[in-house]
């Protein structure tokens, strides 16, 4: 299609902000308005080259769009949208814009649902990534492999996260009945979106006109354990594949595609998965909990679809570090770790909150929810909240987010919440304040416990307050910690980090400073361990040793069966604080011999390689 001038109102929203930059990818140009623009979103638009107008006002619009993007936040009296009516240019909402520019030239993936959506989406993005397949994807997340929840390629598949929420007050449909989808994943249907939905009825309604806009040589790909989506099935014309997760010692033929679990190692989530009753062989993922594996299954269904074979998923599946604010490790700061998830629906609080205690099984699991989505917000949905922390150790409610915007009758009332939770033996309090909140973590947290902030939004920075409240957080990098990281590097004479997929990189955090680092490459059933340093004004704290051990703790999570390491001045810390022993260069994994940052670091004066074999735990560990 022709080259377009599009402005998009509220272009520093994550989604508007990841659209506008895939139209500047595929050739139009791009303006776009907001309020208040900040980093990451003001880097990623600057980067991008898409100018940006601070304030909602008509004179925005005078360099001449020819279409102006709504979001479903802007009413009929928008200045802008007065401004665009007025002067009858187009109006688009964000699903609508995403149909004309992006789709025509592309086949798309959708994946929707009432949870999981998010998490499955990027699976899917990542497995077709690691399969060479060079996938489009649009995303309401942060993928941690793919580092952002857009990209923009030439033809083939576009992955996209279907929402059911409406579009724009002009287009009330559901978002996702715009995406055209070639296939399609489903992975549950369950009532939520009160404020837009008048009964469930009118939600399942609308799931069914979404699987009816898949062709006929199309596929959806649907959850057969939820009743609901296997109702909403029944409805479409397509190819319809059922996907499932069993038990230990369960049929490998219950469904089209069939993972069963395994409990025969509790580091990782292990299940045999089999394609119309054939076994595919044993797949692995850091994923936490039976319905994660779902989600991965689902995903794995549609890259098989699009051609990905076995050995090319075991690999991409074991790689797959997860999504930002889905069961995300923020860090671990003095033994303990600070774990963020968006949940906020009562089913997906429950499903979270229990495969995080099997995950950490040890030690208190300290739950801190903020009532902040629409539907968490009102009193409807506070039974399923009762039984939804069963498996927490202690839970923290935080007031009501924006209280205004629910009617006094409709509200949540926490302290009846935390007082019908505390009567089912959970330590429950309600907070007035989120600081009053903050101090009673920090208080009661020790080492070896695990706190989990489930919010969908950010908790008012409750994740990196909890840390440094602790002290000496160490967490992942960001691409702003490059410049400091490589000067800590240097002042030890140790080569810059080479990029990838593989790598990841840990930083020990002080306040306005990266105080040690350490990186990690995942090379097949191999880590190599290397870039750890630790600033020279923290030297003699124990800090080399925290690093080291807390990335090892990572090998494992990974996979690792072995780390590697290269050194020509820490040998006898690596061997007497961590365990390591010395091996001839020519026993290296030949997977990690042929890494860039491995080869590099061999190439260095006096060299030792180091090897340390990894056991599999008894428990779970970071």
């Amino acid at each position: 299609m022709r080259a377009l001038k599009v402005h998009l109102i509220g272009v520093a929203g994550t989604g508007m902000g990841a659209l506008a930059q895939l139209l500047q990818a595929a050739g139009h140009e791009v303006r776009g308005s907001d309020t208040g623009i900040y980093p990451p979103m003001s880097d990623q638009l600057d980067a991008a080259g898409i100018p940006v107008m601070v304030g909602y006002r008509a004179e925005n619009l005078q360099w001449g769009p020819e279409c102006v993007v709504v979001g479903n936040v802007c009413s009929a009296a928008h200045p802008e949208v007065v401004a665009a009516q007025e002067r009858q240019i187009a109006r688009e909402s964000f699903p609508s814009m995403v149909a004309r520019a992006l789709l025509p030239t592309r086949h798309s993936l959708v994946v929707a649902g009432t949870h999981g959506k998010t998490t499955t989406s990027s699976v899917c993005a990542w497995l077709l990534e690691a399969c060479g397949m060079e996938p489009s994807y649009l995303i309401g997340g942060v993928p941690l492999n793919l580092g952002h929840g857009a990209a923009l390629r030439e033809g083939g598949p576009i992955v996209l996260e279907g929402d059911e929420y409406d579009s724009a007050f002009f287009d009330k449909g559901s978002k996702f009945l715009h995406y055209q989808p070639k296939r399609a994943i489903l992975t549950g249907v369950e009532y939520d979106h009160v404020d837009i939905f008048d009964d469930f009825e009118a939600m399942r309604e609308t799931f069914r006109k979404f699987v009816r806009t898949i062709p006929e040589d199309g596929d959806l790909i649907v959850n057969q354990e939820n009743a609901e989506a296997m109702g909403v099935a029944a409805e479409a014309s397509c190819n319809v594949l059922t996907y499932r997760v069993q038990p230990e010692g369960g049929d490998p033929t219950a469904a089209d595609y069939t993972a069963v679990m395994s409990s025969a190692e509790v580091k990782r989530t292990r299940f045999e998965v089999f394609e119309h009753g054939k076994s595919l062989g044993e797949f692995s993922t850091q994923l936490a909990g039976a319905y994660n594996v779902g989600n991965v299954l689902a995903a794995m269904a549609v890259a098989r679809r699009e051609g990905a074979t076995p050995d090319a998923l075991r690999s991409a599946v074991s790689r797959f570090r997860g999504v930002k604010k889905r069961q995300e490790l923020l860090g671990i700061a003095a033994g303990v770790r600070v774990v963020e998830d968006f949940a906020h629906h009562p089913t997906a609080v429950q499903l979270t909150v229990t495969a995080l205690r099997k995950r950490y099984p040890s030690k208190a699991l300290h739950v801190c929810f903020e009532p902040r989505s629409s539907s968490s917000r009102r009193a409807e949905f506070s039974q399923g909240y009762v039984r939804s922390f069963d498996a927490a150790s202690a839970v923290y409610v935080a007031p009501v987010h924006r209280p205004d915007k629910v009617a006094d009758a409709d509200r949540l009332d926490t302290e009846a919440l935390a007082s019908e939770i505390q009567a089912r033996g959970v330590a429950t309090r309600a907070y007035a304040d989120i600081e009053a909140l903050r101090e009673a973590v920090l208080e009661r947290a020790v080492p070896g416990d695990t706190v989990v902030i489930l919010s969908s939004g950010d908790f008012s920075g409750l994740g990196p307050s909890l840390l440094f409240g602790f002290g000496d957080p160490v967490t992942f990098a960001r691409p702003d910690d490059a410049g400091a990281i490589s000067g800590l590097l240097e002042g030890y004479g140790q080569p810059r980090i080479v990029e990838d997929l593989d790598v990841e990189t840990l930083v020990l955090r002080a306040p306005g400073s990266v105080d040690g680092c350490v990186s990690l490459s995942l090379r097949g059933e191999s880590a190599y361990l290397f870039g750890l340093a630790v600033a020279p004004q923290r030297r003699g704290q124990g800090l080399g040793w925290v690093l080291g051990d807390i990335v090892l703790r990572r090998a494992r999570t990974l996979g690792a069966k072995r780390c590697y390491l290269l050194t020509n001045t820490a040998t006898d810390f690596f061997a007497s604080k961590l365990g390591f022993s010395m091996v001839p260069l020519e026993d290296v994994a030949a997977e990690v011999q042929t890494g860039e940052n491995f080869a590099v670091s061999a190439a260095l004066p006096g060299a030792v390689c180091m090897v340390l074999r990894l056991h599999t735990p008894t428990r779970i560990e970071p």
